[in-house]
């Protein structure tokens, strides 16, 4: 089979390889994959900045969908045509994380999805929504359930207020994930033409920060002078304190990227920290039932996720194009 693997780290040292084609053992899946998409964690892994020690080669890139090609002995989950994801914690089924549980991250301490065909445990897979393609589901395991938990971290009603930061993946699967649960979102973006794709979506009001970059106060006066209920984090130190003058009272900041590495000449506003009440949760993707509760809710509502397709042979090109940031929603890669 083909795939692609890490065998030093940089964009331009991922290597299109041969490998034998596994097969399943007792408990075990042997899934043909037919798409994969990438998030920004896949860019850091490729780079090396994820975790500089990785053990090479290593396949990346942790979401991916296909189809169940043979089962191992002793599986009863699943059988041959089965349409199916991958969960991105392989040993996170259900309950709060533990570090047991965080350990078997696919692309990361074991090979992901970007080959031909993969092995998993029976456990580590999810059944694909009927009405997706296997590039709608391949969006899902790692960008959709993080949204999914960064709203119930923010407990979420309707009427409640939503800040999106960008317009990536995990930023528009919580517009979209919001407005199912009747809030009203707000986004910012340094691109007015990415605004007006996610005003298409269902965003209720839009700044471009590169030409107001005190946001905060807009939040603040789209809201009264409230502040939004939940901040969905992808910036990181550099955005973080704005977040907190843009939160209200008692709400919350889902943290849940680090786009923007090192912090600006603003310190963490700790005093506001402390004024507001304010929560700040990290949000780590999620369980194989939070994956499962989120299937529910799409398939009910017919959630379409957004994205760019490529072919997979253009993995090279499909991340820098991540690196560039200017995609909207999530990147996929056709396989095969």
């Amino acid at each position: 089979m083909r795939v692609w693997q890490i065998s030093s780290f940089g964009v331009d040292s991922l290597e299109f390889a041969e490998r034998p084609t596994p097969a399943a053992g007792p408990g075990e899946v042997l899934v043909r994959v037919h798409a994969i998409s990438f998030n920004y964690r896949d860019l850091l892994v490729v780079k090396g900045l994820y975790n500089p020690k990785m053990k090479l080669p290593r396949i990346p890139c942790s979401d991916g969908a296909g189809e169940v090609a043979a089962v191992g002995e002793g599986v009863s989950r699943w059988k041959p045509g089965d349409r199916v994801a991958g969960i991105f914690m392989q040993n996170w089924l259900d309950g709060e994380l533990t570090g047991a549980k965080a350990r078997g991250a696919l692309g990361g301490d074991i090979d992901g999805m970007l080959a031909e065909y993969v092995v998993l445990k029976q456990t580590g897979l999810v059944e694909v929504p009927e009405y997706l393609s296997f590039q709608e589901a391949a969006t899902l395991p790692c960008a959709a359930v993080t949204a999914w938990n960064a709203l119930k971290a923010g407990k979420v009603k309707p009427g409640g207020t939503v800040l999106i930061q960008g317009t990536g993946g995990v930023s528009i699967f919580a517009l979209q994930l919001a407005r199912l649960r009747g809030a009203r979102v707000l986004g910012i973006s340094s691109s007015f033409e990415k605004l007006e794709l996610a005003h298409a979506l269902g965003l209720d009001a839009s700044l471009n920060y590169l030409d107001y970059p005190d946001w905060e106060r807009w939040v603040l006066d789209e809201t009264g002078g409230e502040g939004v209920d939940l901040v969905v984090e992808v910036g990181g130190l550099a955005t973080l304190p704005r977040s907190l003058r843009a939160v209200r009272v008692g709400g919350v900041i889902a943290q849940v990227g680090v786009l923007s590495g090192s912090a600006e000449a603003d310190a963490l506003p700790i005093v506001s920290l402390l004024h507001k009440m304010a929560r700040i949760q990290g949000i780590y993707v999620g369980s194989r039932k939070d994956f499962e509760d989120l299937n529910k809710a799409i398939t009910l509502a017919v959630l379409r996720p957004v994205g760019e397709n490529f072919h997979w042979s253009q993995a090279r090109e499909a991340l820098i194009r991540m690196e560039e940031a200017t995609h909207f929603g999530k990147l996929v890669l056709t396989v095969g």
